[in-house]
């Protein structure tokens, strides 16, 4: 896809604990941009970006920042007032899915399996199981692994350091019950569940490392599953994308359980409505996978942006 010489203002940065990945993705989207035709702006992302917008006055924001303010809806709202076309989903899609708990009550009631779970204060949660172990602790919105922590059935204390005055997730997390087996995730290109991928970090969990560092983790495409697994992953993944309004572009994880005494159970962790877009990125790399190179895919996304999603 040629671009029409539309000016695109890339977002990126912020100010989230998920700046340098942002900085990441942004920076390679733009490359790709410039590659395509497009007259590309990068834009780091500061309390005045309005301002900047104002002056800039771009025909489409492709919108790069990861975690709080860039994907929970308001710089979309932002976005809307302003009246510039913006990629990924709108206002009501990103700021559900940004709370994991909110979005797993949306996912659930559209038949989308999620693992149970609670939301309580650190420090309750510091001070004594809330749940029966093993389970894992998460930020309530915030993304990259950042503040993910496990509690195995081993552990006689929950994680202290949620007691931490350094803390810097927020003071509300959810507890949620862990869920064995195989790391999975699947991607939405439009109305358009791609390929599944199994992704094996090289230790420990997909934490953040695994995620982005270079070898930090290998991704098996299309995964050795049952072609009934791999179809159903596929079918769950836009029913999670639909049923919170997405659009544009999203990904699901996933966990399936087939271990040789496993539950069998197959379990949507989150849906991601601003996924990495760095060279160790997954959506990248099921884009490509579906015919869609990286410069295809930014360019794609440019043009399927709008208001009102």
């Amino acid at each position: 896809m040629m671009s029409t010489g539309k000016h695109v203002a890339v977002l990126m940065g912020g100010w989230s604990a998920e700046r340098s990945v942002s900085l990441a993705s942004g920076n390679a989207c733009a490359d790709a941009l410039e590659d395509a035709g497009y007259r590309v702006t990068r834009v780091d992302a500061e309390p005045s970006v309005a301002t900047v917008l104002q002056e800039l006055k771009p025909d489409v924001v492709f919108n790069a920042l990861h975690g709080p303010y860039g994907e929970d809806g308001c710089i979309q709202g932002i976005l809307e007032t302003l009246s510039i076309p913006y990629t990924h989903s709108g206002v009501l899609a990103s700021a559900l899915a940004m709370h994991k708990e909110k979005a797993k009550d949306v996912m659930r009631e559209a038949g989308v399996p999620v693992a149970e779970s609670k939301i309580v204060h650190r420090l309750d949660a510091a001070r004594e199981h809330v749940m029966k172990p093993p389970y894992v602790i998460k930020p309530v919105n915030e993304g990259s692994s950042y503040g993910v922590l496990i509690v195995s059935e081993d552990m006689e204390h929950p994680p202290q350091q949620l007691y931490s005055d350094n803390w810097p997730y927020g003071e509300i997390v959810m507890v949620e019950r862990y869920i064995p087996g195989r790391e999975l995730t699947c991607a939405v290109m439009g109305d358009v569940a791609l390929g599944v991928i199994e992704i094996l970090p090289d230790e420990g969990f997909y934490d953040f490392d695994s995620k982005y560092r270079p070898g930090g983790s290998k991704h098996i495409l299309p995964a050795e599953i049952s072609p009934n697994i791999y179809q159903n992953i596929q079918t769950l993944t836009l029913r999670a994308h639909q049923s919170l309004g997405c659009r544009g572009v999203s990904r699901a994880d996933f966990r399936f359980d087939d271990r040789l005494h496993g539950t069998g159970e197959l379990i949507c962790l989150e849906v991601n409505t601003q996924p990495g877009m760095t060279e160790t990125s997954l959506v990248p790399e099921l884009a490509a996978d579906a015919g869609h190179d990286f410069r295809a895919l930014v360019s794609w996304m440019v043009e399927d942006a709008s208001c009102n999603r």
